[in-house]
């Protein structure tokens, strides 16, 4: 199902078509009386009285073809408030036979006119599906007219889009089939955002062979496909100001490699390339709202496959850093490709900060469910930063512990470091502690585990259910509030 807002100046429809209103937290409808009829007034007057106030949205059938709809807005609402009233909206009137609204922004004050963005942003992301294999498609549309003079501005309006996109954008490559969603693929899908104005770079394999980048090319050397890495540079800045780095994790498709996974819910193994899929989503949105900062997204595209010529347990690769790691277990494959692109992102770019994510650890499912993602990090205002955008916009984090107690665990009697903790325990600590080796410079570095946010099976306030796209709004806050 699609939904389309359109802004409008005025609209003659106006009393005889679906209406949608804002009124206080009591549904105290008395502002409302010069938007509509008196006989309308006083019909939905009466009928609050009957009616369950804590619902927060109201519906009035007024006749056949016009509802009045009330959506109450509490004292000191937030903005990610008014964003899940707009999903709830959406849940509410998605199976009804209406599909025209018009939405009255000046029954809302001017102090809030960005409520209104909020409302239809939030109302946008949870309409979200993915439906590109079904043979019978959902081609229901609800279409959202916008009237009167509280409107968000056009600068807010693109901004809300832009989000919009790239969220959905994300959504959309970690809903892909591996099949179809294979590094080559998913390359090529790179190289088109150029027409958007992202500078591109893609290394192939003879490439990254020539820049030493043998941990990433481990993990996919079983597979019949490529391994690449894609540099991504949005320059909203004049000046060579040093860029904010987003670097991924891109393992197309999860088999364990030689270290195979159970059968059971293999499928979902589509999914751990959500990591890349975020920095993809929020490269795409930076661009298409002209962001003013420089930024660059750094992704891994790999496919973990058990062939002929896949790594082994027991195998040492050197990494781009120049250290040696112990291929002590293959499923452990996403910090292999991170290692590098977290060197070479540093090296190359000299960024002010390295944010990475990736669908890493299961254990940090076992910690914190699909609540928070685990935060790891060098840098506590980074981590504040990102503690405060996640809060703000409900794709949350929670900080977790680096300790150079924790090296003892990763640390290998046959090379610099193994892959994995053999002992046991700290499966997600260890693994951002295997990370933080690759951080040559002291550049602030925060990794964010988000196994557990990446994808939802029973949906959640904005999205219902599938990919997420955890980390698109979080990242593009922390951008807004304290870097543009």
């Amino acid at each position: 199902m699609s939904v389309t807002i359109n802004y409008k100046n005025n609209s003659s429809k106006l009393n005889s078509s679906n209406l949608i209103m804002f009124s206080d937290e009591n549904f105290n409808i008395s502002p409302l009386k010069k938007h509509i009829s008196s006989s309308e007034h006083n019909f939905i007057k009466d009928l609050i009285k009957t009616m369950d106030i804590k619902k927060k949205i109201l519906s009035f059938d007024i006749s056949s073809k016009r509802k009045l709809i009330l959506v109450s807005l509490k004292k000191n609402i937030t903005n990610s408030d008014v964003e899940n009233l707009g999903a709830k909206f959406y849940d509410l009137f998605k199976d009804s036979k209406q599909t025209t609204y018009f939405l009255n922004s000046d029954t809302i004050s001017n102090k809030s006119k960005i409520f209104v963005g909020n409302f239809l942003h939030g109302l946008k992301l949870k309409s979200y599906s993915f439906e590109k294999y079904k043979t019978k498609k959902n081609t229901k549309s609800i279409s959202i007219n916008v009237i009167g003079k509280n409107k968000p501005s056009n600068n807010d309006q693109i901004k809300f889009k832009a989000i919009e996109d790239g969220t959905f954008y994300t959504r959309d490559l970690v809903s892909e089939p591996g099949n179809i969603l294979h590094p080559d693929e998913y390359a090529k899908r790179l190289n088109s955002l150029k027409k958007i104005g992202l500078k591109i770079n893609i290394y192939d394999e003879k490439k990254l062979k020539k820049l030493g980048m043998n941990t990433l090319l481990g993990v996919g050397q079983g597979s019949i496909r490529g391994s690449y890495l894609v540099t991504m540079e949005w320059n909203g800045l004049r000046d060579k100001s040093k860029p904010l780095a987003f670097v991924g994790k891109g393992v197309c498709f999860d088999t364990g490699g030689i270290s195979l996974k159970p059968a059971k819910f293999m499928e979902d193994m589509t999914y751990d390339m959500a990591g890349s899929a975020v920095v993809v989503g929020l490269m795409k949105s930076l661009a298409l709202r002209k962001a003013k900062i420089n930024a660059v997204g750094v992704v891994g595209l790999v496919e973990n496959m058990p062939g002929g010529n896949a790594q082994r347990p027991g195998d040492i690769v050197r990494s781009y850093s120049g250290k040696t790691v112990e291929i002590l277990n293959t499923d452990a494959e996403g910090r292999l490709v991170l290692a590098d692109a977290l060197t070479y992102t540093e090296e190359k770019f000299k960024p002010k900060f390295i944010v990475d994510l990736a669908t890493l650890t299961g254990a940090i499912i076992v910690s914190l469910g699909s609540e928070y993602a685990g935060l790891f990090s060098n840098d506590d205002r980074l981590s504040k930063q990102l503690i405060e955008a996640g809060d703000s916009v409900e794709e949350k984090v929670w900080r977790m512990p680096l300790n150079k107690n924790f090296d003892k665990l990763i640390d290998s009697k046959n090379a610099d470091m193994q892959n994995i903790n053999y002992v046991g325990g700290a499966g997600s600590t260890t693994a951002a502690q295997f990370l933080q080796r690759f951080i040559l410079n002291k550049t602030p570095w925060a990794h964010l585990d988000i196994a557990g946010m990446a994808f939802s099976k029973y949906g959640g306030a904005l999205n219902s259910g599938g990919a997420t796209g955890y980390g698109v709004r979080l990242l593009n806050k922390l951008i807004e509030d304290h870097y543009e």
